[in-house]
């Protein structure tokens, strides 16, 4: 039977993924780039995002230059926003540092703030044509079910098994071709219910031959997510809201979000944000998922009667609805913000 790596690169010459914005190409920044937005996100959803972000920051030159405000601007609604925050530092440090030439060593660039181990070796395969395995969440379910790879592979020996594994599979030559047919056998046919009847290697699939491919790899261990509550001042003052910097570290770090309700009562909290509302009313409430909690948010519309003095602050933006819909916000911001432009509120 042909080598496992034979089959996945025959298959992916005739039925890979074609023409997608970052393939053919040995552009390093742009390679960088698709790796980094698909971390955790689906094709679909970062091709809109990978083309106006190349369209505006074409090199890493021009990330460098650019206004974290405006990074994260382009990035919002992508999601897991500290792949914004560390793919701006990375291109500021490669151009101080490395005089703007991207590191071509997996070790190297495995060193780049936002890069781990699978992602370094993508980017030099598919950019400098080195040799290195990769072993992102479709590999490993590739591998687990091919190989019955028992366990979570996110489970530390588990995990290092299949990176054993992923290494010993590595083709010597077309390891390009090789790597994009794991990614694109992992992401079209080795899915949750996967296609078994198009796989390349099917004949030598364990989960296949067993009927076990609903149980391979195991699922994370069932644990309960927590449900944490917070709720949020929306002022709105002649159809402008009041929003705030978050802090650059954490949740949502340096992203434009409400105003979060102390224990001092709203009027009392919008004094100390130069407000005197004149109305409060609770709007419907809204959940959102993170990967360890589900946030529960509460938001309180408050009619602002008056600003005071000293209502301009560093952090702190008054902006209209209508330019508000396009800031560097989080998902959970911008619905209450279409929210409150689709009722046309005034107060």
């Amino acid at each position: 039977m042909p080598a496992f790596a034979s089959l996945l690169i025959a298959w992916q010459r005739r039925h890979g993924r074609k023409g997608l914005p970052w393939q053919d190409t040995r552009d390093p920044y742009r390679i960088w780039l698709s790796e980094v937005m698909l971390q955790q996100t689906q094709v679909a959803a970062v091709i809109p995002y990978y083309r106006r972000f190349v369209s505006r920051f074409p090199d890493v030159q021009a990330l460098a230059r650019a206004d974290e405000d405006e990074v994260l601007r382009l990035w919002s609604g992508l999601g897991y926003y500290a792949r914004a925050r560390n793919l701006h530092r990375a291109a500021r440090k490669i151009v101080s540092e490395h005089g703007g030439r991207f590191p071509d060593a997996v070790d190297e660039i495995e060193q780049i703030p936002g890069v781990g181990r699978s992602s370094a070796a993508a980017i030099a395969s598919f950019a400098f044509g080195r040799r290195a395995a990769i072993l992102d969440g479709n590999v490993k379910r590739v591998l687990a079910r091919c190989y019955g790879v028992e366990g979570w592979p996110r489970e530390r020996e588990v995990e290092a098994k299949l990176w054993r594994l992923a290494e010993r599979l590595l083709p010597k030559d077309d390891v390009g071709v090789y790597t994009q047919a794991l990614m694109d056998l992992g992401a079209t046919v080795c899915i949750r219910n996967p296609r078994c009847e198009v796989c390349p290697v099917r004949r030598r699939c364990l989960a296949r031959r067993e009927n076990r491919a609903h149980e391979l790899p195991a699922p994370r261990p069932r644990k309960e997510i927590p449900l944490r509550d917070a709720t949020w001042l929306l002022l709105l003052h002649n159809q402008q809201v009041l929003l705030e910097r978050r802090p650059g570290a954490g949740l949502w770090g340096g992203l434009w979000a409400f105003p979060v309700a102390s224990n001092a009562g709203y009027a009392a909290q919008a004094r100390e944000l130069g407000c005197e509302i004149s109305s409060t009313r609770e709007l419907e409430p809204l959940e959102h998922g993170f990967t360890h909690f589900r946030l529960r948010i509460r938001p309180v519309l408050c009619g602002v009667a008056r600003t005071l003095p000293g209502v301009a602050a560093p952090g702190r933006l008054w902006i209209d609805l209508e330019d508000a819909a396009q800031a560097a916000a989080p998902a959970p911001v911008k619905k209450l913000i279409a929210r409150l432009r689709a009722t046309n509120a005034s107060w």
